[in-house]
C-alpha cells in the first residue's frame, strides 16, 4: 500500500514538472499574414475601408495579431505604383490579397496567378479581364462589384434633379483608371437623355486638380460629376474646397466626399463592402477556391445629400427628394 502511495506521488510529481514543457510544445495559433493592397492612402490609418474590413474579420473570430497580420500598401492616389507594390506583397508570400478599385485589382491579378485576391470595389469585373464570369469568375480572383457605370446615369440624374436649371455639368474622371472609359460612355449617353451637355475634365494626379476645374469655369459648367477613383477619395477634402470656391454642386460615388462637403452621392456603402469582403476571406483560409466563389453584386444603393453645402450653393432641396434620402448630413 504504502509502495503505491509513494508511486502515485511520484507520477503527480513528474506531471507537475513536465506540464509547462507540453505546454510550450503546443503549436501556436497560425498567424495568417493578409496583404491589403489599396490606390488611397499610404498608411492603413488614412484608409477608412481597412477598419471596416478589420471589423469584418473580428466578427468571424479573427483578432489582429493573434490570429491575422496586416500587410497594407497603398498608392496614395498614384496608380503607377499598384504594380510595385502588388509585387511586394506577392514577395511577402500573403496568403490572401484584399484590393481597392479595378487599378489596383488589375495589378495585383498581374503580380500572382497563385495567391488569392478578393477585389472589393471593382466596376466590371468581366468588362476589366478580371474573371472569366460573376458566377464562376475562375483563376484566383473573387469578391465584389460595385456596377459603376450603371450608376452613372441615375447619379446625372439626382444632380438635375437638384439643380433643374443646369445645363452644363463638368464630368471629372481619371484616364488612368481602366473601368472609367467605360463610365465616360454611359454618362454621355444619359447627359443626352436628360438635355445637358457634358465636358469631360482628365486628372491623373493630385496636381492637376486645380487646372480641372479653372477649366470648369472657363466652360461655364453648373454642376460637377465626379467619377468613383482612389485618387479622387485620397484627395476628397480638396475636391470639395475646389469644388465650394467654383460654387458646383458635386455628385460623389461614395458617402465619404459628402461628410467632407460634397453636395450628394448616390452608390453602395464601400466599407459594408469590405465588411462582406472578411467573408470571402475567411472561406478562403478555410480551404475555398476564389475561382469557385460567385462575385458579389450589391444590391442596395443610398443617396446622401449635405444640406448645409446646398443652402452654401443657394440650392433648394425638394421635399421629394429629401425623402428619398437615404441620409441627409446637416
Amino acid at each position: 500500500m504504502r509502495l503505491h502511495i509513494v508511486r502515485f506521488v511520484v507520477m503527480l510529481a513528474l506531471v507537475i514538472l513536465t506540464a509547462p514543457l507540453i505546454a510550450e510544445a503546443q503549436p501556436p495559433t497560425h498567424v495568417h499574414r493578409i496583404g491589403a493592397l489599396s490606390g488611397g492612402g499610404p498608411t492603413p490609418g488614412r484608409d477608412p475601408f481597412v477598419e471596416a474590413f478589420l471589423e469584418g474579420m473580428r466578427a468571424l473570430g479573427y483578432v489582429e495579431g493573434q490570429h491575422l497580420v496586416l500587410e497594407y500598401r497603398g498608392a496614395a492616389g498614384q496608380h503607377e505604383r499598384l504594380p510595385a507594390l502588388a509585387a511586394e506583397l506577392v514577395r511577402l508570400q500573403a496568403e490572401v490579397i484584399v484590393t481597392q478599385g479595378t487599378p489596383a485589382a488589375l495589378a495585383a491579378k498581374d503580380a500572382t496567378t497563385t495567391i488569392p485576391i478578393v477585389m472589393v470595389g471593382v466596376g466590371d469585373p468581366v468588362g476589366s479581364g478580371l474573371v472569366a464570369s460573376l458566377a464562376r469568375p475562375g483563376g484566383n480572383l473573387t469578391g465584389l462589384s460595385t456596377l459603376s457605370p450603371e450608376l452613372v446615369g441615375k447619379q446625372l440624374e439626382f444632380l438635375k434633379d437638384v439643380h433643374p436649371a443646369v445645363s452644363r455639368v463638368a464630368l471629372l474622371w481619371n484616364p488612368a483608371n481602366p473601368i472609367h472609359a467605360l463610365m465616360v460612355r454611359e454618362a454621355e449617353v444619359a447627359a443626352q437623355a436628360l438635355g445637358v451637355q457634358l465636358h469631360r475634365m482628365e486628372a491623373r494626379g493630385p496636381e492637376v486638380l486645380d487646372r480641372a476645374f479653372a477649366a470648369m469655369t472657363s466652360a461655364h459648367a453648373g454642376a460637377l460629376l465626379v467619377l468613383g477613383d482612389p485618387m479622387f477619395f485620397a484627395h476628397r477634402s480638396r475636391l470639395a474646397e475646389l469644388a465650394a470656391t467654383s460654387r458646383l454642386p458635386t455628385m460623389h460615388n461614395v458617402r465619404e466626399f459628402v461628410d467632407d462637403g460634397g453636395l450628394m452621392s448616390y452608390g453602395m456603402s464601400i466599407p459594408d463592402m469590405f465588411r462582406r469582403a472578411a467573408t470571402y476571406v475567411d472561406k478562403i483560409l478555410k480551404g475555398s477556391k476564389p475561382g469557385d466563389l460567385p462575385v458579389e453584386q450589391p444590391v442596395k444603393f443610398e443617396l446622401v445629400i449635405n444640406l448645409k453645402t446646398a443652402k452654401t450653393l443657394g440650392l433648394d432641396v425638394s421635399p421629394g427628394l429629401a425623402a428619398s434620402a437615404d441620409e441627409i448630413v446637416e
